[in-house]
């Protein structure tokens, strides 16, 4: 593990995205029996349940004329309908019916995709399906455990999904985008460290003996009503490669041993994220925001995810505007601060997992 600072340009150019790797395609409320349309990594996918529950991917595309498979029906026996001439797929993408003919062309079918549903979320790998290791879905447990407590929601962004992790990965930005919520001066001033390994990226920062924050102050007080003095502020952010990031959050009373492990008198959350790619310029970007008190109220936890709905949107418009302006200057290099360390290891681990791909190119 190391340490690494640096001070550097880099080229703002994307990478592209891997494809042995498990994405997010939707939470598991989405998938119903009526066929959904999402775009994962460049590909169009059909996604629906079978009769026993299965979530199924298949490309979104008919075998005969490329109509799209999420505009029509699912039928017994875990079929989908084609909804211009009427084909009929089965689960494995394979056609069994086709109008007007008996024999069906044995070339009839269309790619499907190796599933997986863990942690609220359906995960869909669209690389060698014989790579497809379930146990290689990251761990992000804090959202299916009876522990934990919280809700989330999905946002479009029309960016390159780079720019999110640099985002979440670099939140010293609080300070200025967020100043009416999570952000403070503190942010900027205090130090932080980067480690990494072969597939995850962290970066820890802490804040001591500080006044909490609007957000946190507010959530100090639903766990202790009338709370009033200074708190010990962490942000724990660990990346797993390509697209999850889960960020350790919180505050405690200053000087109770929070960093030393004891949090009983503080406020923890897990800010959980997938930011799956959908192209070179938008991806999908699921993210909950998850606590460990108070977890029988359902109205903290609407309270929570309406509050972090609105920091989020505060990230959306700069993100729109940031793709704009890389749009506008495509020959421009970005250039890094000490505070963007966490930020090149995430793009060195990527590019390293499309370099074993054999998809790595070469940028201009």
């Amino acid at each position: 593990m190391t340490d690494v600072r640096t001070q550097s340009s880099t080229t703002n150019k994307v990478l592209g995205y891997p494809l042995n790797v498990w994405y997010v395609a939707a939470w598991d409320k989405e998938v119903t029996r009526k066929p959904m349309s999402r775009k994962v990594a460049g590909r169009p996918l059909a996604l629906y349940r079978t009769e026993g529950g299965k979530a199924v991917a298949l490309a979104d595309a008919c075998w005969h004329r490329l109509a799209p498979l999420s505009m029509g029906k699912t039928l017994a026996k875990d079929q989908i309908q084609c909804p211009y001439h009427g084909i009929v797929y089965n689960s494995a993408g394979r056609c069994v019916s086709m109008p007007a003919q008996e024999t069906i062309n044995p070339s009839a079918t269309v790619p499907s995709f190796p599933v997986v549903e863990r942690h609220r979320y359906v995960w869909v790998w669209l690389g060698d399906p014989t790579k497809a290791d379930p146990g290689l879905v990251p761990d992000m447990h804090q959202l299916d455990s009876p522990e934990w407590a919280g809700d989330g929601e999905t946002i479009y962004a029309p960016c390159n999904f780079q720019l999110v992790l640099d985002n979440l990965m670099d939140l010293t930005h609080e300070e200025f985008i967020h100043s009416s919520s999570i952000g403070q001066e503190e942010l900027s001033e205090s130090d932080f460290t980067v480690t990494h390994d072969d597939g995850t990226v962290t970066v820890s920062r802490w804040m001591f003996n500080i006044d909490a924050p609007p957000f946190w102050l507010k959530n100090m007080r639903d766990k202790f009503p009338g709370f009033e003095g200074k708190v010990d502020r962490w942000q724990i952010i660990t990346f797993r490669s390509p697209s999850v990031i889960n960020i350790d959050v919180g505050v405690a009373k200053a000087g109770t041993g929070a960093f030393d492990g004891n949090r009983s008198q503080g406020v923890n959350g897990f800010v959980m994220n997938a930011i799956t790619p959908e192209s070179d310029k938008s991806c999908h970007y699921f993210w909950a925001f998850m606590r460990n008190y108070r977890l029988d109220s359902q109205l903290i936890t609407t309270q929570l995810r309406e509050g972090v709905h609105g920091v989020f949107g505060e990230d959306e418009a700069m993100l729109t505007a940031q793709q704009a302006a890389i749009d506008a200057n495509p020959d421009y290099e970005f250039y890094n601060l000490n505070i963007d360390a966490g930020g090149m290891w995430v793009r060195r681990l990527i590019e390293r997992q499309l370099e074993s791909e054999g998809r790595l190119i070469p940028l201009a």
